[in-house]
Protein backbone atom coordinates (compact mmCIF):
# COMPACT_ATOMS: atom_id res chain seq x y z
CA UNK A 1 0.00 0.00 0.00
CA UNK A 2 1.45 3.16 -1.02
CA UNK A 3 0.93 6.33 0.89
CA UNK A 4 -1.08 9.11 -0.67
CA UNK A 5 0.85 11.81 -2.72
CA UNK A 6 0.83 14.36 -0.13
CA UNK A 7 2.00 12.33 2.23
CA UNK A 8 4.84 11.03 0.53
CA UNK A 9 5.64 14.77 -0.19
CA UNK A 10 5.85 15.98 3.31
CA UNK A 11 8.25 13.19 3.98
CA UNK A 12 10.62 14.41 1.44
CA UNK A 13 9.75 17.70 2.69
CA UNK A 14 10.42 16.97 6.46
CA UNK A 15 13.56 15.10 4.77
CA UNK A 16 14.89 18.11 3.35
CA UNK A 17 14.20 20.21 6.17
CA UNK A 18 15.89 17.89 8.77
CA UNK A 19 18.92 17.84 6.51
CA UNK A 20 19.04 21.49 6.21
CA UNK A 21 18.35 22.75 9.69
CA UNK A 22 20.95 19.99 10.82
CA UNK A 23 23.72 21.68 9.35
CA UNK A 24 24.19 18.40 7.18
CA UNK A 25 24.31 16.40 10.12
CA UNK A 26 20.94 14.19 9.87
CA UNK A 27 19.91 13.21 6.49
CA UNK A 28 22.20 11.62 4.57
CA UNK A 29 23.00 7.76 4.32
CA UNK A 30 25.94 5.76 2.49
CA UNK A 31 24.08 3.36 -0.17
CA UNK A 32 24.70 -0.45 0.55
CA UNK A 33 24.16 -3.50 -1.33
CA UNK A 34 20.88 -4.08 0.64
CA UNK A 35 19.70 -0.87 1.27
CA UNK A 36 19.55 2.62 -0.73
CA UNK A 37 21.62 6.18 0.29
CA UNK A 38 20.44 9.07 0.94
CA UNK A 39 21.87 12.34 -0.81
CA UNK A 40 20.64 16.05 -1.36
CA UNK A 41 20.72 16.95 -4.73
CA UNK A 42 20.71 20.61 -6.29
CA UNK A 43 20.07 21.46 -9.79
CA UNK A 44 19.31 24.66 -11.55
CA UNK A 45 15.81 25.67 -12.16
CA UNK A 46 14.83 25.50 -16.07
CA UNK A 47 12.97 28.34 -15.76
CA UNK A 48 14.56 30.48 -12.45
CA UNK A 49 17.73 29.96 -12.99
CA UNK A 50 18.32 29.58 -9.02
CA UNK A 51 19.16 26.60 -7.28
CA UNK A 52 16.89 23.95 -6.14
CA UNK A 53 17.48 21.55 -3.64
CA UNK A 54 15.75 18.10 -3.27
CA UNK A 55 16.49 15.02 -1.63
CA UNK A 56 17.10 11.57 -3.23
CA UNK A 57 17.03 7.76 -2.93
CA UNK A 58 20.15 6.27 -4.78
CA UNK A 59 22.15 3.60 -5.43
CA UNK A 60 25.67 2.72 -6.88
CA UNK A 61 26.83 1.31 -9.83
CA UNK A 62 30.66 1.73 -10.03
CA UNK A 63 31.24 5.48 -9.34
CA UNK A 64 28.09 6.60 -10.50
CA UNK A 65 25.11 7.16 -8.68
CA UNK A 66 22.44 5.93 -9.94
CA UNK A 67 18.10 7.35 -9.29
CA UNK A 68 14.64 6.51 -10.37
CA UNK A 69 12.84 10.28 -11.13
CA UNK A 70 9.53 8.86 -9.69
CA UNK A 71 7.84 11.88 -8.23
CA UNK A 72 5.92 10.10 -5.31
CA UNK A 73 4.68 7.34 -8.13
CA UNK A 74 2.37 10.13 -9.99
CA UNK A 75 2.29 10.37 -13.68
CA UNK A 76 4.34 13.86 -14.13
CA UNK A 77 7.81 13.40 -13.81
CA UNK A 78 9.45 15.59 -10.71
CA UNK A 79 10.41 19.11 -11.98
CA UNK A 80 14.71 17.96 -10.30
CA UNK A 81 14.61 16.06 -13.72
CA UNK A 82 13.16 18.50 -15.59
CA UNK A 83 15.79 20.96 -14.38
CA UNK A 84 18.49 18.18 -15.38
CA UNK A 85 17.33 17.79 -18.59
CA UNK A 86 17.75 21.61 -19.40
CA UNK A 87 21.16 21.65 -17.26
CA UNK A 88 22.13 18.25 -17.06
CA UNK A 89 25.06 19.09 -14.49
CA UNK A 90 23.90 19.28 -10.56
CA UNK A 91 25.67 19.24 -7.51
CA UNK A 92 25.27 15.90 -4.91
CA UNK A 93 25.66 16.18 -1.38
CA UNK A 94 26.34 12.74 0.15
CA UNK A 95 28.10 11.72 3.73
CA UNK A 96 31.35 10.82 1.67
CA UNK A 97 30.93 14.86 0.14
CA UNK A 98 29.77 17.12 -2.06
CA UNK A 99 30.22 16.29 -5.53
CA UNK A 100 29.74 17.30 -9.12
CA UNK A 101 27.95 15.34 -11.58
CA UNK A 102 26.25 15.08 -14.89
CA UNK A 103 22.87 13.30 -15.07
CA UNK A 104 21.28 11.46 -18.07
CA UNK A 105 18.50 9.01 -18.61
CA UNK A 106 19.79 5.63 -18.70
CA UNK A 107 19.80 3.76 -22.10
CA UNK A 108 16.52 1.41 -23.06
CA UNK A 109 17.48 -1.76 -23.16
CA UNK A 110 20.79 -3.56 -21.62
CA UNK A 111 21.77 -0.72 -19.38
CA UNK A 112 18.20 0.41 -17.95
CA UNK A 113 17.04 -3.11 -17.18
CA UNK A 114 20.40 -3.83 -15.50
CA UNK A 115 19.73 -0.66 -13.36
CA UNK A 116 16.24 -1.21 -12.65
CA UNK A 117 17.24 -4.76 -11.17
CA UNK A 118 19.69 -3.08 -9.19
CA UNK A 119 16.82 -1.12 -7.84
CA UNK A 120 14.04 -4.15 -7.88
CA UNK A 121 16.96 -5.52 -5.31
CA UNK A 122 16.56 -2.68 -2.97
CA UNK A 123 12.45 -2.13 -3.32
CA UNK A 124 10.33 -5.43 -3.23
CA UNK A 125 7.54 -2.98 -4.45
CA UNK A 126 8.97 -1.08 -7.36
CA UNK A 127 7.14 -2.81 -9.88
CA UNK A 128 4.07 -2.46 -8.39
CA UNK A 129 4.24 1.81 -8.11
CA UNK A 130 5.68 2.07 -10.83
CA UNK A 131 2.46 0.65 -13.04
CA UNK A 132 1.38 3.86 -11.50
CA UNK A 133 3.23 5.68 -14.17
CA UNK A 134 3.45 5.56 -17.85
CA UNK A 135 7.22 5.81 -17.68
CA UNK A 136 9.61 5.65 -14.68
CA UNK A 137 13.34 6.99 -15.91
CA UNK A 138 16.21 5.44 -14.24
CA UNK A 139 18.51 8.30 -14.13
CA UNK A 140 22.41 8.09 -14.50
CA UNK A 141 24.64 10.60 -12.39
CA UNK A 142 28.33 10.57 -13.17
CA UNK A 143 31.12 12.23 -11.12
CA UNK A 144 32.71 15.21 -13.17
CA UNK A 145 36.44 14.60 -13.00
Amino acid sequence: MLPPRPVIRLAWKIHRGLFRYSGGRFGLREATAHQEGLAQLTTIGRKSGEEREVMIAYCKDGEDFVTIAMNGWAEADPAWWFNMQANPEAELVTPEGTITIVGREAEPGEEHDRLWNKWRDLDKFIDQHSHRRSNTPVVILTPVS
